[in-house]
């Protein structure tokens, strides 16, 4: 059997047969010779003839510890469509790629699981084309269409860098997916995603999710003025959490405080802070001790921890046809309270009113948006980090927006 019929057996390269081999010093050159009579522009259109021709290669994969290149005549065209001299593409390799197909496609489903300085030693290759190959496999398999049939969307931002650099990132509810990544965390940057998703499909939009953002409401009212905006309820929680704290540190616990004098530590104060903030459900009996001291010595501190659980409960036990009347006695009660703080807590969540009780009735949150921000984490931590924004969003497209890349040996 002849070597040529062996790479050809083993390798099968699409749409082009082995007719050379070369070897030296652990490398392996291929020639190949398409099958194809007619030339194919990258944008799919076929002809015929064609101006010149010229030797390329690109890097595949290795067999047997050598590294492996394809090497085949490449012809330019003249395309009657882009109306210009464009190279022709071949069916082996993506257009204006220095690696077949398949070499990319194991290189994109590595990074989704190991850091690109180790797929880069690993498939002996830099680091920067790791990172172009897996730019050209999202531009590939990323088109239009993951924007089509939204309905409730989340809206959330995560920093990328130090310096207050964000990202804003858009979750499908759905799908669970991610359908936009832009950069910064402005108006501008969030109407930049309604004015790619088009005027029809902002009408289709039904609610959207978000932390409160006032530059997200502002691009959410101008760009979807249908869509219902649902404020997070663990964001809302949150600023109450914020309101107990401040009431928490004008407030003296003597109790606490002596212990505190006497050892020395926080360890006292993290405890208290932590009974009143926690939900029942998590509390110990240490803490539950520790709430009836807060009770029976700092009366005003207590009440406003009964109205921050009785906020919760909005989200957990409450009816929803109930949360807006429930909501507005809620309001009512903590203007009147003894803290400051809580008395502008009640104004901010006057504000916010509408939107908090549609993510009560509609049952919506921004959990998928926190899950994906994890996963997001992940990415950053297992890359030791990104240096450029595109970097790290072009990571989030592959591993986060439903992109499936197959092994050769999955096919």
């Amino acid at each position: 059997m002849r070597v040529t019929t062996v790479f050809n057996r083993v390798l099968g390269v699409d749409g082009a047969s082995v007719v050379g081999v070369a070897s030296t010093d652990g490398v392996t050159v291929l020639t190949l010779r398409r099958r194809a009579k007619l030339h194919r522009c990258p944008c799919g259109v076929r002809v015929s003839g064609r101006y010149d021709r010229s030797v390329r290669r690109w890097r595949h994969l290795d067999a047997c510890g050598a590294m492996v290149w394809l090497e085949a005549e490449v012809a330019r065209i003249w395309c009657p469509d882009c109306q210009r001299v464009r190279t022709e593409q071949v069916p082996w390799a993506r257009p204006n790629a220095r690696h077949s197909r398949v070499f990319e496609d194991t290189v994109a489903w590595l990074a989704t699981r190991m850091d690109k300085t180790s797929v880069a030693e690993l498939m002996r290759c830099s680091w920067e084309a790791v990172d172009r190959i897996v730019a050209q496999v999202v531009v590939e398999h990323l088109d239009d269409s993951r924007l089509d049939h939204l309905v409730r969307i989340g809206v959330d931002e995560i920093s990328y860098l130090r310096g207050h650099r964000y990202l804003t990132v858009v979750v499908d509810h759905d799908r669970g997916r991610v359908v936009w990544v832009g950069q910064g965390h402005g108006v501008d940057t969030l109407t930049a995603f309604y004015q790619e998703l088009g005027y029809l499909r902002c009408k289709k939009l039904r609610a959207v999710t978000m932390d409160g953002s006032r530059a997200y409401i502002s691009a959410t009212q101008q760009m979807a003025p249908k869509a219902v905006i649902c404020f997070d309820p663990f964001h809302v929680i949150q600023w109450t959490n914020e309101a107990l704290d401040a009431a928490f540190r004008s407030s003296a616990i003597p109790t606490v405080k002596a212990q505190m004098k006497q050892r020395r530590t926080n360890g006292p104060w993290r405890q208290a802070r932590f009974a009143l903030r926690a939900g029942r459900q998590k509390l110990t009996a240490e803490h539950k001790k520790l709430l009836k001291i807060i009770r029976s010595e700092r009366e005003d501190l207590h009440q406003v921890y009964l109205l921050k659980e009785e906020l919760r409960d909005l989200f957990q036990i409450i009816d929803p046809s109930q949360a807006k009347a429930y909501l507005t006695a809620w309001i009512q009660r903590a203007g009147r309270s003894d803290s400051p703080a809580f008395r502008q807590l009640a104004q901010k969540i006057y504000r916010h009113a509408d939107g908090i009780i549609a993510a009560v009735e509609l049952g919506l949150s921004n959990s998928r948006s926190e899950g994906i921000n994890t996963k997001i984490r992940v990415i950053q931590r297992r890359g030791y980090g990104h240096p450029k924004a595109q970097s790290l969003a072009t990571m989030i497209y592959l591993c986060c927006s439903g992109i499936q890349v197959s092994l050769p040996t999955q096919r």
